[in-house]
């Protein structure tokens, strides 16, 4: 049985990972903050698929969490054979209406974290010719707005040039860019969500399911829906002057409230 190391497990696009990769068959290492949840959440996937879910407990803002699933990865006598870099925050307010340390905590999660992370797992996994990593990035990274978005840029492109220098290695490296999912993500934000309008929310095990499958088939980035595909097209014929007066309205229409 392979082992699937998840961070931010226990809700949203990671609790739909491990759902999914326990259903599969998939041992797990299930990260995220709330030891409590971790547990309840790796008892329920054990008894449910009688697979094995480790227990990792680790704030990824903070250097010693980050180390924590460093040491985790690099475990050489229990290999990692998929990670899926998902925790992530967001930050409610404008550009310099938030507070410094908060945008610095955010890029740590998506970008230290990621490259770190990424790094660890990557190693032992081309040792052994094989392996794959899904970092979640946003459709965000598309279009200039905020510093959330910059950083999920960041993990696009970061993944992009990591995919093509492990190319041959037999390590698949994938971006996934989703639009809004429902999870606790815009909760935890304080961010009202009352204004999205329906059809642009998605499933996150209907996510889950066609981003395995586009890693499957060795695509470097993932927009996983047909809606945020065509929307997606748009945004890359649009004129970067334009779009970010239209990101700008749109964000401040169907951002934090």
């Amino acid at each position: 049985m392979t082992t699937a190391l998840i961070t931010g497990a226990t809700a949203g696009i990671g609790a739909a990972f491990a759902r999914r990769l326990a259903a599969d068959g998939h041992n797990l290492v299930l990260v995220a903050r709330d030891t409590e949840r971790l547990r309840e959440q790796a008892t329920e996937l054990h008894d449910r698929h009688g697979i094995e879910a480790e227990v990792l407990t680790a704030d990824l803002s903070r250097d010693e969490g980050i180390a924590a699933v460093e040491e985790r990865l690099g475990d050489r006598l229990q290999p990692v054979d998929l990670l899926v870099n998902n925790a992530g925050f967001g930050n409610k307010g404008r550009y310099l209406d938030v507070p410094m340390a908060d945008e610095l905590a955010m890029l740590k999660v998506h970008c230290e974290a990621v490259l770190r992370l990424t790094s660890a797992a990557a190693a032992g996994m081309r040792e052994r010719g094989r392996g794959g990593i899904v970092n979640v990035a946003s459709v965000a990274a598309f279009v200039p707005r905020g510093t959330y978005g910059a950083s999920k840029a960041w993990v696009v492109q970061f993944s992009q040039g990591a995919a093509k220098d492990l190319a041959g290695s037999g390590v698949r490296l994938m971006a996934l860019c989703p639009g809004f999912v429902r999870t606790e993500f815009h909760q935890r934000a304080g961010m009202g969500t009352g204004n999205i309008p329906g059809w642009m929310w998605l499933d996150a095990d209907k996510l889950v399911a066609a981003a395995l499958a586009d890693l499957a088939r060795g695509r470097s980035v993932s927009v996983p829906d047909p809606r945020y595909k065509a929307l997606m097209g748009l945004v890359k014929l649009t004129p970067r002057g334009l779009l970010g007066g239209v990101t700008s309205k749109t964000g401040r229409r169907y951002g934090p409230q």
